[in-house]
């Protein structure tokens, strides 16, 4: 096995190693990745398969250590919301009748949602404010 051909195995297992990582968005793959690509260039410059291994598992190793628990903090940030979690307890304006039926419509970020209410009887009028307190599939729950 020659320079070149190191190297391309190396860019071949950078990309595998990306699959799973846009496939399943665990990072882990994604460090293990640039280490592969740390590989790729070791082989580049001319450096043995020891050389190349030893680049891999370095930059791998220092990315699990250092960013990994960044990237895990920030993902486990305790005042973000996203998906529906981060529609409860937001407002949001009756565009048609909401009652406890599921055929109201309000406008929630800029979006329409089908609505009912929280309370059975409670009827809302067009224009009138509401406070979300779940998302039910696709219709949001008001109050």
């Amino acid at each position: 096995m020659d320079v070149v051909d190191a190297w391309v195995w190396w860019l071949i297992a950078a990309v595998g190693l990306g699959i799973p990582l846009v496939i399943t968005a665990m990072p882990e793959f994604g460090m293990f990745a640039i280490g592969a690509l740390g590989g790729a260039a070791a082989a580049g410059m001319g450096g043995g398969i020891v050389a190349q291994v030893i680049t891999f598992v370095v930059i791998s190793v220092a990315l699990l250590v250092f960013v990994r628990p960044l990237a895990y903090r920030n993902r486990q940030h305790a005042g973000q919301r996203s998906g529906v979690d981060a529609l409860k307890g937001r407002q949001a304006v009756v565009l048609e009748r909401v009652d406890s039926g599921a055929d109201g419509r309000i406008k929630l970020a800029g979006e329409v949602w089908s609505a009912r209410s929280l309370e059975e009887g409670r009827v809302f009028a067009p224009g009138e404010h509401v406070d979300v307190v779940e998302i039910d599939g696709a219709t949001a729950v008001v109050m």
